[in-house]
């Protein structure tokens, strides 16, 4: 497992990465240069002998920069940068009617929260409509001049492929409209954060791994296409916990995520469809004196849903789910992510007063905001 730095300004926290289960490719690495090298050679004829002529590389390293200044000139007038009173971050423009996408984690605990557009100008205020924290997903909304922002295009991240050319665009540090460069690494990774927006554990599925640069005030922004679409969210870069940054090891929600959460907050306020198993319950972290992790409290339970259904009560720990081991919520919270609602699994706790553990079976209800 790695350790993870997620950002949102000056706020950050310790992450942990996990393979998912049915992990679809694996780290692929390159250069700015080498990617140029492929495209160019790849368009190319040779004869026994002899290279590509220049000029053939000349022109296809053109069409390449075309490209790439075609979709920043594109994207980047849809990406905003947001203010709270303690952090700074980037936010996408979702539609005509003033909703921006961003993270659950830049928004923090505001209703209300300021922005400026790409082309500049002064800031205005952006309501809050709703957070779903354990995605680390937030919908805003500009109640005037909306029509000064150009909603961008959401793309298909079934569709994304590892070694993709992508474009990471936001405010890293503050510097406005800011682009990085670089491709999918990996794919269906499993990120888990602990102490986000809201005191919620946060945890993105099917996370896209990117080597385009995601510093602090990316978050909320935008990973692009080179066919102009947004496939996805940027959310947080690696940090190894002895050495620091990770460079080259970036994740984004995908855009299909985006889109689902986003709709439904908008619609209702509120996501009540996640497609996310949960045991219907407010946990933390129980570990022993000397500092060992040993395994999830219950702080309560929600009733109706699957671990009151089952009989789990606060103050039981739990130790292990489906077969997993979870010492802490991070570790539970990356189990439930491979799981889906409705399914039946086996969970194994400890109650006060017992030195043995006990397994119940719980009926998966669904996350909810």
């Amino acid at each position: 497992m790695r350790n993870v730095g997620k950002f949102g300004g000056v706020m950050s926290s310790r992450w942990r990465v996990s393979r998912a289960r049915a992990l679809r490719a694996a780290p692929v690495l390159a250069s700015a240069g080498l990617l140029a090298a492929v495209v160019s050679c790849s368009s190319g004829t040779t004869t026994s002998g002899s290279t590509e002529s220049s000029g053939s590389v000349t022109e296809s390293a053109a069409g390449l920069q075309q490209q790439y200044e075609s979709v920043v000139t594109s994207v980047l007038p849809s990406v905003v940068q947001i203010f709270t009173a303690d952090s700074t971050g980037s936010g996408v423009v979702y539609d005509s009617k003033g909703d921006i996408v961003t993270n659950a984690h830049v928004v923090g605990g505001e209703s209300a929260v300021k922005v400026i557009p790409a082309t500049g100008g002064e800031a205005v205020t952006a309501n809050v409509l709703g957070k779903f924290s354990g995605g680390d997903l937030a919908v805003i909304r500009v109640e005037s001049d909306a029509s000064k922002l150009k909603a961008a295009t959401f793309g298909n991240s079934d569709n994304v492929r590892a070694g993709q050319i992508v474009l990471a665009m936001g405010n890293p540090l503050g510097l406005t409209g800011s682009v990085s460069q670089g491709i999918v690494s990996a794919l269906g990774r499993t990120v888990s954060a602990a102490g986000t927006a809201g005191g919620q554990t946060t945890t993105i599925t099917d996370a896209i791994q990117t080597t385009a640069a995601i510093n602090g005030g990316n978050s909320g922004g935008a990973l692009v296409s080179l066919s102009g679409q947004v496939i996805g969210i940027p959310t947080a870069a690696a940090r190894d916990p002895q050495a620091g940054a990770a460079p080259g090891i970036g994740f984004a929600i995908p855009s299909d995520i985006v889109t689902n959460i986003a709709n439904q907050i908008i619609s209702t306020g509120k996501v009540t469809n996640s497609g996310r198993a949960s045991l219907g319950i407010s946990a933390t972290t129980v570990a022993t004196t000397d500092g060992q992790e040993v395994g999830v409290g219950l702080v309560s339970v929600t009733p109706g849903e699957g671990a009151a259904e089952a009989g789990l009560r606060a103050g039981d720990v739990i130790v292990q789910v489906a077969g997993h081991h979870t010492p802490n919520v991070a570790a539970l919270n990356a189990v439930l992510a491979q799981l889906e609602p409705g399914q039946q699994v086996e969970v194994k706790y400890l109650r006060q007063g017992s030195d043995s553990t006990s397994t119940v079976k719980v009926t998966l209800s669904s996350l909810t905001s």
